[in-house]
């Protein structure tokens, strides 16, 4: 059983991403996960909240902004993130 959280945008399986250009106006791709890491494509609005600054952040200093399929890796949990997420009230 799943959940879908609303103003996330989630990768379409096997596709392989293009840099940005499968992003829609107003979001960004973010990758989440240990091992193996999942893609969400997220809105900009995010980017006004304190405890999505911190986990920008904690990107930055583990991981610098350069990844090479375009988006920004954060070093959490997929569920720590979609906790996160969901906290913020979308």
């Amino acid at each position: 059983m799943g959940f879908r959280l609303p103003g996330i945008v989630h990768a379409k399986k096997n596709q392989v991403p293009s840099k940005g250009l499968d992003v829609p106006k107003g979001y960004f791709a973010v990758y989440v996960g240990e091992s193996q890491k999942k893609r969400f494509v997220i809105p900009v609005s995010f980017l006004n909240q304190p405890s999505f600054q911190n986990l920008l952040s904690q990107a930055e200093d583990e991981f610098g902004y350069d990844h090479p399929m375009g988006g920004i890796t954060f070093p959490c949990s997929e569920d720590t993130f979609l906790y996160l997420i969901s906290r913020l009230g979308v």
